[in-house]
């Protein structure tokens, strides 16, 4: 799998009272999230990606407030359709 290096602060590992580890791990869930949020990865694919099962990362998205089910209003009409 190809890497991603990311350069941050100092002040930002200082300011979070995290460790280097802790503070990588948190960087990419919140990039596993995000990516969730625009649709890029699905579900098992972002929590694979932040080395999470998928019920670890869905608990994580309800304690943000995140909604696991991502449906526009076309598919949620789908959904709702008698077909």
């Amino acid at each position: 799998m190809p890497t991603l290096s990311l350069p941050y602060p100092d002040d930002l590992l200082v300011t979070s009272g995290q460790s280097p580890q802790a503070l990588e791990a948190e960087l990419t869930f919140l990039l596993a999230v995000k990516l969730f949020e625009l649709r890029r990865l699905s579900l098992g694919k972002a929590a694979d990606f932040c080395r999470m099962n998928k019920l670890q990362f869905m608990y994580e998205l309800g304690r943000l407030q995140i909604p696991v089910i991502n449906l526009d209003d076309d598919q949620i009409a789908d959904e709702l359709s008698d077909e």
